[in-house]
């Protein structure tokens, strides 16, 4: 007795070949084996685009940032003056809120400190992070894709960062500094200067 059926490398289905198998089985066989044959061919466009889309500026974005900003600062403003209030001046009798704001000759009471503390925070709307990520999402939006425009934006923000320190007086607080930080590495990964 032979195992050489067991032990070939020949598998049944050789053993019976396609004398079992109907005609058009074995023709999509053929078919079949002849298009695993074929690899996939690259066939290049004939149509080359060597200008990309233009990003225009975003005015519905900028118009949201704005009033955005506006119901916040006024919410901060009116902070401010209730508690230039509760000290018993008035906005009329100190030369300059900043200068009054700088010299930090006042008294906060624990709601206000409380709301200002949670603003200023990590997480908070006037927090780094936050005001970085609308600062830098406004000039974006200005500027659209043009990189002229994203770079007069940068300099746009530090002469208005130069102008808030002069108006404040002197140096301005830790948490204008670490925005400040944040703004320029924002604008650098855009512009690729980081690299």
């Amino acid at each position: 007795m032979s195992v050489n059926g067991v032990t070939s490398k020949s598998g049944a289905a050789d053993l019976y070949g396609t004398y079992n198998v109907p005609a058009k089985t074995a023709e999509k066989t053929e078919t079949t084996k002849k298009e695993e044959n074929n690899g996939v061919v690259y066939e290049p466009s004939k149509q080359t685009t060597t200008q990309k889309p233009s990003k225009k500026p975003d005015a519905n974005l900028v118009a949201k940032l704005k009033a955005e900003s506006d119901a916040r600062v006024s919410q901060l403003k009116s902070l401010v003056e209730q508690m230039i209030s509760k000290q018993g001046q008035t906005l009329g009798k100190t030369d300059s809120i900043w200068s009054f704001l700088a010299g930090g000759n006042f008294t906060v009471d624990a709601a206000t400190k409380a709301q200002a503390q949670k603003d200023i925070a990590d997480d908070g709307y006037w927090g780094v992070d936050q005001t970085s990520s609308r600062i830098v999402d406004f000039a974006v939006a200005l500027a659209g894709d043009d990189p002229k425009q994203l770079e007069k934006m940068r300099d746009a923000f530090k002469k208005g960062f130069d102008q808030a320190t002069n108006t404040w007086g002197k140096k301005l607080p830790d948490i204008s500094q670490r925005t400040y930080q944040a703004v320029m590495d924002k604008f650098d990964e855009l512009t690729g200067a980081a690299e």
